[in-house]
């Protein structure tokens, strides 16, 4: 069962299915990607509207959750990851956002040379297909079709407005040249289907003789002699099989799992490694280091008109819009429903946004519990750069042994001032105008939370994960200690080995995840390559010229 490839790519999902297509565009190299899912064949993943289902399904995902969070009184959060082909892009919310031109700004000053904007603005423009937007900010070709909603329900117009009355500007488009502000929010859909990593990237690229697609496959370790990366061992089928590199290993197996690989094959913290009876390959202790992700809350607003989601919240009307989406690819079905947005800052001061809201016209959770209540709205909304850091350990050394998973969310006392921002910020943008006609009673929290400790206490027992980890694996100077890998995506300290997916984000991004990690493998492919960076971009960001001293 030994064959051997130039490149073997460990993960079929948003930054694997990018980085395998582009290397197997040379004809002359060979590729195998490795995938312990399976297929994406069926509505569940294909519907847009279904989204709450892949993610709660145990085919799909991996099935993580975190240990008891000390901050949030103790409780368990999921942590989904895609287990199929497309990884997340295939469960996710489909939800586009790049995210802030400052955002990669940073990344470079962290230490992640040729990462700034000027830099990655490129290769978002050679991933995207969208009709939408300025063209000399937005790609018009790519693999990857980003469309807009057609804002069926009059809430979404309502948001909107209501943003711009309380004072803050419309945008065009948040993902050209600014993005502060309200506008309408992009979906990674193309007639009517989720178009997912596999569907934009893998499926084109299978047709290719020399990339080689492996399902089923659980990567155990990474094979090294000496110190240099030589191929995977892999386990399918109930056995254990090896697969060669001739040239490098690449992990975009995510930021949870690319973690536990690197450490499993002895890549890491030392100390951990030893616990667990691992030999040291390489001493890495930012190795799991640096988790971070988005938390979120759901503000809740009863809705006086039956307008919403709600009355298709039946088995009939499921049945119908399922109906309608399987024969038409149109209707409900469609659109994954979050189809307005904004991105404010949360105070003078403040650079650029820190403050996202995903608007849906339903009551409803990511778990697909809707409530109680009835008809009713919500913003999701919640901090973009927490500065609460987590990390991934080993808990033994079986590959089938999940991880320990602890985001510490909520440790940095700013948090607890940020989340009580947006609760209040998102009660004023819900009291205006353009919601009177639509506005009921407040649902969650509920008019009697008010205070600094009533709204600490909702906090606590409400804030959900956006799905959004990243950080484990962080990009830097290969002379930092606690970076991971180097701005070419070299693990540092062994040879033949790159880490390429959110993992390797020095810092999270603005917005949902699923673009920059994209944008990752596609970037990380030139580096393997050898080619040329495409040309920086001369393109400038819009920053609100009084953001010292205003907040909107």
């Amino acid at each position: 069962m030994n064959e051997t490839f130039d490149f073997v790519v460990v993960g079929a999902g948003s930054a694997g299915c990018a980085l395998a297509c582009r290397l197997s565009e040379n004809p002359s190299v060979s590729v195998l990607l490795l995938e312990y899912g399976g297929s994406d064949v069926g509505p569940f993943i294909q519907m847009p509207a279904a989204l709450s289902y892949p993610m709660n399904m145990r085919r799909y995902d991996w099935g993580f959750a975190t240990e008891p969070e000390p901050h949030l009184g103790g409780r368990v959060l999921a942590t989904p990851r895609g287990k199929v082909i497309g990884g997340s892009s295939s469960i996710n919310g489909m939800v586009y956002v790049r995210g802030h031109a400052r955002d990669f700004d940073t990344w470079e000053a962290m230490g992640a040379a040729g990462w700034g904007f000027r830099d990655v603005l490129p290769y978002f423009q050679r991933l995207e297909n969208t009709k939408e937007g300025d063209a000399s900010w937005r790609g018009m070709d790519g693999p990857l079709h980003v469309t807009r909603g057609t804002k069926w329900n009059p809430l979404f117009d309502a948001f909107i407005e209501a943003g711009r009355q309380a004072g803050y500007a419309v945008t065009a488009d948040y993902n050209g040249a600014r993005q502060e502000g309200f506008g309408a929010m992009e979906m990674t859909v193309h007639r009517g289907r989720r178009w997912s990593a596999a569907n934009a990237y893998l499926r084109p690229a299978l047709k290719r003789g020399n990339l080689r697609l492996v399902t089923g496959a659980l990567a155990r370790k990474i094979l090294f002699e000496n110190k240099r990366a030589t191929g995977i061992e892999y386990e399918r089928g109930g056995r254990i099989r090896t697969a060669r590199a001739r040239r490098e290993v690449i992990l975009s197996a995510s930021a949870v799992n690319s973690p536990k690989l690197l450490m499993l094959s002895g890549v890491g913290p030392a100390a951990n490694l030893t616990e667990h009876g691992i030999e040291v390959v390489a001493d890495r202790p930012g190795v799991g280091d640096n988790l971070q992700d988005h938390l979120e809350l759901y503000i809740q607003q009863a809705c006086l008109r039956p307008i919403t989601l709600y009355k298709h919240w039946n088995l009939v009307s499921k049945a119908l819009i399922g109906a309608q989406w399987l024969f038409t690819g149109k209707g409900l079905g469609a659109s994954n429903q979050f189809e307005s947005c904004g991105f404010i800052r949360s105070r003078a001061g403040v650079e650029y946004p820190d403050i996202q809201f995903h608007f849906l016209p339903f009551a409803v959770r990511y778990d697909g519990r809707a409530a109680a209540e009835g008809h009713g709205y919500q913003a999701h909304v919640g901090p973009m750069r927490s500065k609460s850091r987590g990390r991934i350990r080993l808990t033994g050394a079986d590959p089938k042994a999940p991880p320990s998973i602890r985001f510490n969310y909520m440790s940095h006392e700013d948090d607890w001032a940020e989340f009580r921002a947006c609760i209040r910020l998102t009660r004023e943008i819900f009291a205006q105008e353009a919601f009177a006609p639509y506005r009921g009673k407040e649902l969650q929290p509920g008019g009697n939370v008010q205070s600094d400790q009533e709204l600490d206490d909702f906090i606590r027992d409400h804030a959900e994960s956006a799905y959004h980890p990243c950080g484990t694996c962080r990009m830097g100077a290969a002379d930092d200690p606690m970076a991971v890998v180097d701005p070419q995506c070299r693990v540092i300290g062994v040879e033949g080995l790159r880490v390429a997916d959110s993992s390797v984000f020095p810092r999270i991004t603005n917005g949902n995840l699923n673009a920059p990690s994209i944008m990752v493998g596609e970037k990380a492919a030139d580096h393997i390559l050898g080619r040329l960076p495409l040309p920086a971009s001369p393109l400038e960001p819009w920053i609100h010229p009084h953001w010292r001293t205003r907040q909107r």
